[in-house]
């Protein structure tokens, strides 16, 4: 084999590791051989080592020139490190492609720097949104596991928990809007810090929650405010916690103001149904202002009415409830009681953190969080009666 040969097999070893060798992978002996293995090991580029398995700490140590406690000093942003070698670490690490071992680091600190989200499949809209904030809050501190379960039942969760508790996860958020799942979690010993969002008022563990009794309650009376001598009522699910609180909140509302209480009527959450149920409003006589659970009810309600000849204002005013991203832009342009998704992620993740940081492990002690009150944005499809 010719001397070119022999020296890109022995320029593909890293540096310290080269032993010359000849095609049939026996030992170079001669002094031309030595002299060719000397010119082909000497001072490689960092970036051009190729290594037959993914770098290690102790490769890092070794081409930095540096100790591999120092290399672990850097990587856990350890302040007891000069600038010039942290930066040169930190170069080498780059050059080699290093990745710490999460699993490794966990056996030494007992911490995976994981947590849990347990979530439902739904094309509602809050339950996304809630996801996402939780997301964005954890992005720069934790990694995020789901679970999206297909429904909220006592087994399912279980089986849930079971599984990030396999993963090792420090704590597990629930996204738990739905009644069943605030009965489940109540039946659930984990062990592990657990906070549950979007679960009501009311619930009987730690939760982080948007007040939607007093956002229903502020959409009620910006209606009866601008004159309207009552408000009609279009609910969400029963089952759903907020759907409940959203029509405590309308009524309270009325009976303060002293309005008279219409039927209620309930949809699904969906257009569709809004719009079967605009269609049975548009026949009763003297509605002039109505309050839709959720975004989605009150587009299908404005095309319904719009099909019976019922103008919006200036017939009907109509309120929704989320501000999903397309409300600004129905027709007209819809009033709606605004959630901030974003801060109800955050709150969750700070309330975990602290219930982790504090070593509480227990998932039934109510915490004396703050609610996440909702606002009104108002548009163009609310006005005074025959406005």
């Amino acid at each position: 084999m010719s001397r070119s040969r022999r020296r890109w097999r022995t320029t593909a070893r890293p540096a310290g590791d080269v032993v010359g060798e000849t095609a049939r992978g026996g030992k170079v002996g001669s002094a031309a051989s030595e002299s060719t293995a000397r010119q082909t090991t000497h001072a490689p580029a960092v970036g051009a080592i190729s290594y037959s398995r993914p770098p290690v700490m102790t490769d890092v140590a070794r081409l930095a020139g540096v100790s591999h406690q120092t290399v672990s000093r850097v990587l856990n942003n350890h302040p007891n490190v000069r600038p010039q070698t942290r930066d040169r670490v930190l170069a080498t690490i780059g050059q080699l492609g290093y990745r710490p071992n999460a699993a490794a680091r966990s056996l030494v600190t007992r911490r995976t720097r994981t947590l849990g989200v347990i979530s439902f499949d739904t094309t509602v809209y809050g339950p996304a949104p809630m996801l996402s904030g939780v997301e964005q809050a954890a992005r720069h501190s934790y990694f995020v596991s789901i679970a999206s379960l297909p429904a909220y039942d006592r087994r399912s969760v279980l089986g849930a928990v079971d599984k990030f508790l396999g993963q090792g996860v420090e704590g597990i958020i629930v996204i738990a809007p739905q009644i069943t799942a605030v009965d489940a979690l109540g039946h659930v010993a984990v062990e592990v810090p657990l906070v549950a969002v979007d679960c009501g008022m009311q619930a009987s563990i730690a939760s982080v929650a948007v007040d939607s009794a007093a956002g229903a309650a502020l959409a009620t009376r910006y209606l009866l405010d601008l004159g309207h001598r009552t408000v009609h009522h279009v609910a969400g699910p029963h089952s759903w916690q907020g759907a409940r609180e959203r029509a405590d909140g309308w009524r309270r509302a009325l009976r303060a103001a002293g309005a008279p209480q219409p039927a209620m009527l309930s949809g699904d959450w969906s257009a569709a149904s809004g719009y079967q149920i605009g269609h049975e409003l548009a026949s009763i006589p003297g509605v002039t202002a109505v309050f839709c659970g959720n975004d989605h009810m009150a587009l299908g309600l404005v095309r319904a009415l719009s099909e019976q000849g019922r103008r919006v204002p200036q017939d009907i005013s109509v309120v929704g409830f989320d501000d999903i991203p397309e409300a600004a832009y129905f027709l007209p342009p819809l009033t709606t009681v605004r959630q901030d998704f974003g801060e109800l992620g955050q709150r969750a993740l700070r309330g975990l953190l602290s219930r982790i940081s504090d070593g509480d492990e227990s998932a039934t002690r109510p915490a004396p969080w703050v609610p996440v009150l909702p606002e009104l944005a108002v548009r163009a499809s609310t006005a005074r009666p025959g406005g």
